[in-house]
């Protein structure tokens, strides 16, 4: 029987479960573009982009860079407050994810192009890494949660290599939400065990 998780362990898993809500932010932020956005061909750092022009314009940037900022921390306090059940690896590689999108927020594309990719290059490598890592860790208790964890891992690691390749190709913006998306699902689902219901008395 597993053992019954702590209240910081539930407070990480809650935190961890709520950050698929992050893409309301992307869709909010998105919404408001003027000049024509889109979520296949355009990246996601073009919502945050400060200034405009009769071109292209988001007058919701400070919403997005805040989910940047906002999420990178719950995603770095969520694993700290997880680090037991993730193990070291993944906790440190999740922080060091979190980090990473928390500078991102600060440092908007076209205020710096240079400071903003060494700031989001950690996330696209950190995050695949640590969901293999996962899945390698839960692969005797939780098969199934391991096998997709590996193939979200996986889909991730080609995604990031692909939007890298494609830089500003057609279809820049659909992967690098293919390789940003789904670990927010599948760190939910990891956390899911874990929620904060997990624990009480049953009836």
């Amino acid at each position: 029987m597993p053992d019954t998780p702590t209240r910081a362990v539930r407070l990480g898993a809650l935190v961890l479960a709520l950050r698929p809500t992050y893409i309301a932010a992307e869709v909010v932020t998105a919404a408001a573009t003027t000049g024509g956005y889109s979520f296949v061909a355009d990246s996601v750092s073009r919502l945050g982009e400060v200034g405009c022009s009769a071109a292209y314009c988001s007058p919701r940037h400070e919403v997005m860079n805040g989910a940047f900022i906002g999420y990178g921390l719950a995603l770095a306090g969520g694993a700290l407050l997880m680090a037991r059940p993730l193990g070291p690896w993944v906790t440190a590689l999740l922080v060091v994810s979190g980090l990473s999108s928390y500078a991102t927020g600060l440092a908007p594309l076209d205020q710096d192009a240079t400071l903003h990719a060494l700031a989001a290059t950690p996330l696209f490598v950190a995050q695949p890494l640590a969901l293999l890592v996962l899945g390698h860790r839960v692969r005797r208790d939780r098969p199934r949660l391991s096998r997709v964890l590996t193939a979200t891992g996986v889909t991730t690691a080609a995604a990031a290599v692909g939007f890298v390749l494609a830089g500003d190709g057609a279809a820049g913006g659909a992967l690098e939400r293919l390789a940003l998306w789904p670990v927010l699902f599948g760190l939910a689902a990891f956390s899911w065990s874990h929620r904060p219901d997990m624990g009480r008395p049953r009836p």
